[in-house]
């Protein structure tokens, strides 16, 4: 893969991300935010880039994941973590430790299985954090089967 072709596939997934603003999403009965930490998120984790080819994956889940969440009225995954975050306290910038809410939500959208990741940080609004393939994974007779999102068999 050329770095151009990635180059120009980033270029528009963050023109077409940057237009979403935000969706309703009947689950929550309020809009979620489309900022940009979900999209640095597609991008990055844990500091790290991701592989080229996970993050065109993802681009091209953003149009699937705005329907799920237009569309969802059940939640299939739900966690809860503290993460440190800096916040602005009398003019001065400190670490404070927040509560942080992670929503899923699997649904098959256009012949593709995916998951949506909604993320809440304490009491700030929910917001888009991350969409992948929701791939099955099933064993017979000890061999492993790996269904992944264009339908595709692998076996290992």
């Amino acid at each position: 893969m050329e770095d151009n072709n990635y180059e120009e596939i980033k270029d528009r997934a963050n023109l077409f991300y940057k237009n979403i603003n935000k969706i309703f999403c009947p689950f929550f009965n309020e809009k979620i935010v489309f900022n940009s930490e979900g999209f640095n998120h597609l991008i990055y984790k844990n500091k790290s880039k991701r592989l080229d080819s996970e993050q065109i994956m993802r681009f091209k889940l953003l149009e699937r994941a705005i329907k799920l969440i237009g569309l969802t009225n059940t939640k299939q995954d739900f966690s809860e973590n503290i993460i440190v975050v800096k916040k602005k306290k009398h003019k001065k910038i400190i670490n404070s430790s927040e509560n942080v809410y992670y929503y899923g939500f699997i649904g098959i959208i256009n012949n593709f299985r995916i998951k949506v990741i909604i993320r809440k940080i304490g009491n700030g609004n929910r917001h888009f954090w991350s969409v992948i393939p929701a791939w099955n994974t099933k064993h017979y007779q000890g061999i492993k089967i790996i269904e992944n999102f264009e339908n595709n068999f692998e076996i290992e």
